[in-house]
């Protein structure tokens, strides 16, 4: 098979589908690589580095997408890159369809075979594809709060861990996930006084017995969620329902009740948000100011960290693009429930049911496709 990566265009994206490594398994097997040139930059990876292991160097992303039976790629792809797919094409990349009608109008219009890596699952209903994102995310979001907590930044001037003699800062996180498990510990990490959220009473045990005194745990319900917040100098959002629009948790009435300065972290902005005041934001723009409270929802955060991101996201990537490449896209799937689940559009039909619910389409069973 012909598999190609491009250059990604969105705003202050630096990470790339394919490493130089993950190109020289692809070419072990058999198939032929096409890279946009400059396409690992941001990574650190050179031209020469990809033709080192085996790829063909293209000038431009257009050859890519007109000649390629597989593009793997980091983030959706853009409206001019939508307008290059085609009909018996796979694209194989996060997706995030629930909140973004256009880019599944665009999709479906297209005909291409669209496997998402935010829904392909693993054993007990996890999310292998999405969990190293999701942990630099949670990690990201306490550094990113931190800054954005600092008065130059229009925070309250507030240091998470605070000094002798002086409190430290107050952390809540909403969502006990992978997101949340990982922003707990970086915060715990900087001493700040961390509590987190969640209605799962197992995970809630979970976390308990993990950080112990080190971080408290709370039902999350709205009148625990109002309480906490009112008193936080940093929220983490950290909720995810897979594949659907996020719950908006906070409503704009409940920033009334946050001091000014703090600092909200939108970490399911991908997914619509769980703030109600949230609106995506980029690396160049971050942050943003809503009845006081400091709003960050930049929505690839990870690409900020593009080497280590990258190489996490090929570990789990690389073998289920393999197994595509290998078998072709019918074949693998069939093989293999778990990236089946992450089928969300094929040939104009919408076959992720949480999709097709949130954005009004007819649902297609992915089981219907491969009969």
């Amino acid at each position: 098979m012909r598999v190609g990566t491009v250059k990604e265009i969105k705003n202050h994206e630096y990470r790339v589908g394919l490493t130089p490594e993950s190109v020289k398994e692809l070419v072990v097997h058999g198939h032929e690589v096409w890279v946009e040139t400059g396409a690992g930059l941001g990574i650190g990876s050179t031209d020469a580095d990809y033709v080192s292991a085996g790829a063909t160097i293209k000038a431009a992303a257009a050859e890519i997408f007109a000649d390629c039976e597989m593009v793997v790629k980091v983030k959706e792809p853009q409206a001019g890159e939508r307008a290059m797919l085609r009909k018996g094409q796979i694209l194989y990349t996060y997706l995030h369809l629930a909140p973004d009608p256009e880019q599944t109008a665009d999709l479906v219009k297209s005909g291409v075979t669209a496997i998402a890596y935010e829904t392909v699952t693993g054993p007990g209903n996890t999310l292998p594809l999405l969990k190293p994102m999701s942990q630099v995310a949670g990690r990201m979001s306490i550094q990113a709060g931190a800054t954005a907590l600092e008065k130059a930044h229009g925070g309250r001037g507030v240091l998470l861990g605070g000094v002798p003699g002086v409190m430290p800062g107050k952390v809540i996180v909403i969502g006990g996930g992978v997101v949340g498990f990982n922003a707990a510990q970086m915060a715990v990490g900087l001493g700040a006084d961390v509590t987190i959220l969640d209605r799962d009473p197992e995970v809630l045990e979970r976390l308990g017995i993990h950080f112990e005194s080190r971080a408290k745990t709370r039902f999350s319900n709205k009148a625990n969620l109002a309480d906490s917040i009112a008193d936080a100098d940093l929220v983490i959002g950290a909720v995810l329902v897979p594949g659907a629009a996020a719950p908006k948790l906070v409503t704009r009435d409940m920033l009334a009740s946050m001091r000014p300065g703090s600092v909200l972290v939108d970490v399911a902005i991908d997914q619509g948000g769980c703030f109600e005041t949230s609106h995506a934001t980029t690396h160049a723009e971050p942050t943003y100011v809503v009845d006081g409270v400091v709003h960050y929802c930049v929505a690839n955060m990870p690409g900020a960290v593009a080497r280590t991101s990258t190489y996490a996201l090929n570990n789990v990537t690389l073998p289920h693009a393999l197994r595509i490449a290998d078998l072709g896209w019918k074949e693998a799937l069939k093989a293999n429930p778990h990236l089946a689940a992450g089928l969300n559009v094929h040939e104009g039909k919408i076959t992720f049911e949480a999709v097709a619910r949130d954005l009004g389409y007819d649902y297609t069973p992915v089981a219907e496709v491969l009969a």
